[in-house]
């Protein structure tokens, strides 16, 4: 009796499935990750973390893609920033849209802006955006 009671479980959910589909992002221009980092055995490695925020102030329309100057953001302490530090290759760089991870083909960040890619989406006013920019070092920076 219990293997009936799941059968009919699993037929309801599986009719119900079609309810529940997410459009897809669909990621684009993906940074190359060919290099390798260079290992040097027998040092300690360093991270460095930053983390920069924005919160948007007005509807942001990405169909033709939107640009944001990193001169918009804040760092960690509230102080507005010029550049954003970004270590190639032996880093990466996150982007967090309301909390969100999202996809790395989405966008692309300079040292002087964040680059969205053209999509059907609107990021909304008061929307935090938020980059976090990692690199390690084989020294203290």
């Amino acid at each position: 009796m219990a293997k009936h009671k799941f059968r009919h479980l699993t037929e309801h959910l599986a009719d119900h499935e079609e309810k529940f589909r997410w459009s897809r992002i669909i990621a684009r221009n993906a940074p190359d990750t060919t290099t390798a980092p260079t290992i040097m055995a027998h040092q300690p490695i360093y991270p460095e973390i930053n983390r920069y925020f924005h919160i948007v102030e007005s509807d942001l329309q990405l169909t033709n893609g939107a640009t944001l100057s990193a001169k918009q953001f804040t760092d960690d302490n509230g102080v507005q920033i010029n550049d954003f530090s970004i270590v190639y290759p032996n880093g990466y760089v996150n982007l967090f849209i309301n909390a969100v991870m999202q996809e790395g083909g989405i966008y692309a960040v300079t040292p002087s802006s964040l680059l969205l890619n053209a999509n059907h989406a609107t990021i909304f006013r008061g929307t935090p955006i938020i980059i976090e920019s990692i690199g390690f070092f084989t020294t203290r920076m």
